[in-house]
């Protein structure tokens, strides 16, 4: 068995985090592919040696891991989308970044998980991904989101107008700084902090949010993740965002978007006393009040 580590960086006193991480997968025996850029910026500082390969892009690891873990917090766990792409390879996020929300490894739990996919004792979620069509190209072949694809105003520019379509017809027009289009797993990220419902993971749904828009009628909506939603776009300004998780692009009012369910879906592994709604109340602190 082998799996990839990726990490974009990381904390001296994380250090041992990682050390502990190497030192498990030594002892069972599972070759490990690090993330050359950040291997170069830790190899000084950790104690194993063999067994390490590195890579760069998805096609040194794509034939020759099983899981790929991620060594931070939700950002990074996102950031494996280039990696994995369509391959069968189950993504597992161990957290030392804020909230860990998707990437919910605690480290006190590394030994716990790793002899867990050793055993096979675990659980996959399936979860979907969106993605973008555009007139011209603009993420290359790594076109989809685990979390949203948002269009957005520039810095501090006036509020833009987006016009935004189901199926070919009119939903609304937004006046508002941006738009979000979230999937279930996106649905607790930026689409939530701007009022945005939470949807299941396995919710075969879209949310649709409006950020900051300068209309008191407008609300986010859920829509079928069967549809295709498309979008033209009006500002003051001619030039805009169009972003897909944390990877950002500049657009311009004649670029044609339209957001779809992708093909392929990610595979993320969790433990089996990890529960979705429990991650809710504890990480999101839901349903929780102070009064005593």
């Amino acid at each position: 068995m082998n799996v990839a580590l990726y990490c974009r960086n990381i904390k001296p006193q994380d250090i041992p985090v990682l050390q502990e991480i190497l030192d498990q997968l030594a002892a069972k025996k599972i070759g490990v592919y690090i993330y050359k850029p950040f291997f170069e910026q830790v190899w000084p500082e950790i104690k194993t040696r063999s067994g390490i390969s590195t890579f760069v892009s998805h096609e040194d690891i794509r034939d020759k891991i099983e899981y790929l873990f991620t060594l931070g917090g939700d950002g990074t766990l996102l950031d494996t989308i280039n990696f994995v792409r369509d391959y069968p390879i189950l993504v597992m996020g161990i957290n030392i970044g804020r909230l860990g929300f998707l990437a919910d490894i605690g480290k006190e739990e590394i030994g716990h998980a790793i002899h867990a996919i050793t055993k096979g004792s675990y659980v996959t979620d399936q979860r979907t991904l969106l993605e973008l069509e555009s007139s011209e190209p603009l993420f290359d072949d790594v076109n989809y989101a685990l979390n949203d694809v948002t269009i957005h105003k520039k810095d501090t520019s006036a509020m833009i107008t987006i016009h935004a379509y189901i199926n070919g017809e009119l939903l609304n027009s937004y006046w508002a700084d941006g738009l979000i289009i979230a999937t279930p797993t996106g649905s607790t990220g930026y689409s939530l902090s701007c009022g945005g419902p939470i949807i299941m993971p396995t919710s075969e749904n879209f949310v649709i949010t409006p950020i900051a828009p300068h209309n008191l009628n407008v609300r986010p909506i859920v829509v079928s993740d069967s549809s295709v939603i498309s979008f033209e776009i009006e500002g003051r300004y001619e030039q805009f965002y169009c972003t897909l998780d944390s990877r950002t692009r500049p657009i311009d009012n004649l670029t044609q978007l339209a957001v779809k369910k992708c093909q392929h879906k990610i595979s993320l592994v969790r433990l089996p006393d990890h529960h979705f709604l429990e991650t809710l109340r504890t990480k999101l602190m839901w349903g929780a009040h102070a009064r005593k």
